[in-house]
Order: C-alpha cells, then structure tokens, then sequence
C-alpha cells in the first residue's frame, strides 16, 4: 500500500473518532491516536494536513454535502461515509497537488474498504458531481 492511501485510510479513522466525540479540534487526540497508529513522518504528515484541512473546512463541506446528497441527511448518513466524503471534498477544494481523479479514486478505493457495498457507489457520485460542478476543466 502506498503512503498517501494508508494516509488517507488513517484520515477516515481520525476523522470518525472526532465526528463520533463531537470534537472539532483534532489537536487535543492527536497524541493519543498516534500512540495507537505509529506510521512513518511522511504518512502522518499528509494524514495531519487532511485532517486538519478537513476539519478548518468542515462547514462549508457539510454544506455541500447536502446539497449535492439529494434526499440524504447529513446526521443520518453513516459516518464512515460522510467522513470519507469530507475528506475527499477537501482533497477536491482545497488541495492543489492531487488531481481530482485521484482524489476520487482514492475516496472510492478507501469506501470500498471501510464503507459497504453501496459506499463506493454514493461516494463516487457526489464526489463527481462537486468535481464537474465546482472544479470544472
């Protein structure tokens, strides 16, 4: 596995944890989850810049989560997929060095393992519309 994929599967499980706590900040954690996940520095500095990057942005990708998930509440949603969503939107948005078929494979390829059998599927439809609609050529 690379280092950016076990990056982004790190990402989902810090994210979960915070989402599951109700932690905005994901400082106070970060200690504790890398006791329980010693990676290599080149692995959790990109897994720190997606989460931290996820969570300064998390209002606005909430929001388009929303939108752009018809008839899907963003409460309701399993939260292993709204995470591999926020994660993958920040990717989209807010990065400049992945290109957005990357990020979206990478998001269908992490559902695809954590999420079920429908994950990849949803994933893989916002993430292509918010792409098509909000990063065009």
């Amino acid at each position: 596995m690379g280092k950016r994929r076990k990056a982004r599967e790190l990402a989902l499980q810090f994210l979960y944890q915070l989402d599951l706590r109700g932690e905005a900040d994901p400082v106070p954690s970060a200690e504790e989850f890398w006791s329980r996940h010693p990676v290599d520095p080149e692995v959790r500095a990109f897994c720190e810049v997606l989460v931290r990057g996820t969570m300064v942005h998390r209002g606005k990708i909430d929001e388009l989560i929303a939108q752009y998930a018809e008839h899907w509440d963003l409460e309701r949603m399993a939260v292993v997929d709204r995470n591999i969503l926020r994660a993958g939107i920040f990717e989209l948005l807010w990065t400049t060095d992945i290109p957005p078929k990357v990020a979206i494979n990478e998001a269908i390829e992490v559902a695809k393992k954590f999420g079920t059998q429908e994950s990849s599927r949803f994933i893989n439809g916002i993430l292509d519309r918010i792409h098509k609609e909000l990063r065009p050529g």
